[in-house]
């Protein structure tokens, strides 16, 4: 099945009149794109995928624990396929400067995403000789403690990230699978954040809506969301449905255009 995400009006007067407001906050109904990752590809196939359905960045898992894990020298492979403006994102969890330099060696223009305990001189040393952008990730309490996570601070202790990416906090690294309570997060960061953990086909627009008025802009991050089933129904961990990524992709699209 093939998915066509939707497109914006070309003519003026599909516009909204001069002064208007839109629900994203733009004079005149401007419009917000928003960026999407997909995470913890391992296959061809799903890279192709993933690059065709319009994904902006794509995300190779480098911790060695995770199911959905690849070593450098696969994510590099991978990595080759990926056309001008596709952003490979390395996942890192706790590694030493040594070996982030080493794959930021082997992959040209990649993005480091650090989801362990690194504190913000960790991630300035081991991104510093590269020069590579990085992504910090938060992890977010999946219960109503989630209001008690100074998010504000986080990000203000990890400004020099390119963005901060939020998550829930589960047992162990590498991204949880699960969603937290976003009506929980602050009301104003002054950062840029990616949203992750738990996000669909059919709840991402419910997340964007809630979260992008929060912080300077909003970007989504993908994984088993968008991951294949076996015959009993349970996740193919590490492998992507591509009907799945389409639908994704089209959902956040469609919270794209949503105006008042």
């Amino acid at each position: 099945m093939t998915y066509i995400a939707p497109t914006l009006a070309t003519t003026s007067a599909a516009l909204p009149p001069e002064g208007a407001q839109s629900a994203l906050g733009r004079p005149g109904g401007g419009f917000i794109r928003t960026r999407i990752k997909i995470c913890g590809l391992t296959r061809e196939d799903q890279v192709d995928a993933a690059v065709a359905a319009g994904a902006d960045a794509i995300g190779f898992v480098l911790y060695a624990k995770s199911p959905r894990a690849v070593t450098v020298q696969r994510a590099a492979e991978l990595a080759k396929r990926l056309p001008p403006f596709v952003t490979p994102v390395l996942l890192v969890v706790n590694a030493n400067a040594t070996e982030i330099i080493a794959a930021c060696a082997m992959i040209p223009g990649a993005t480091v995403q650090f989801h362990g305990d690194e504190s913000p001189q960790d991630c300035h040393l081991a991104t510093l000789e590269s020069k590579r952008p990085w992504v910090r990730a938060a992890r977010i309490p999946l219960d109503d403690t989630a209001a008690s996570f100074d998010l504000v601070q986080f990000a203000n202790d990890y400004s020099n990230a390119q963005a901060i990416l939020l998550d829930a906090h589960v047992d162990g690294f590498g991204g949880s699978g699960k969603a937290f309570n976003w009506s929980l997060l602050p009301p104003s960061v002054n950062a840029h954040l990616v949203l992750s953990g738990g996000l669909t086909p059919a709840n991402v627009g419910d997340g964007i809506a809630q979260v992008r008025p929060r912080c300077k802009t909003l970007a989504v991050d993908v994984s088993s969301g968008v991951e294949a089933v076996d015959a009993q129904g349970q996740p193919r961990k590490g492998i992507k449905d591509a009907d799945k990524i389409f639908q994704f992709v089209a959902a956040v699209r469609a919270a794209d255009q949503i105006t008042t």
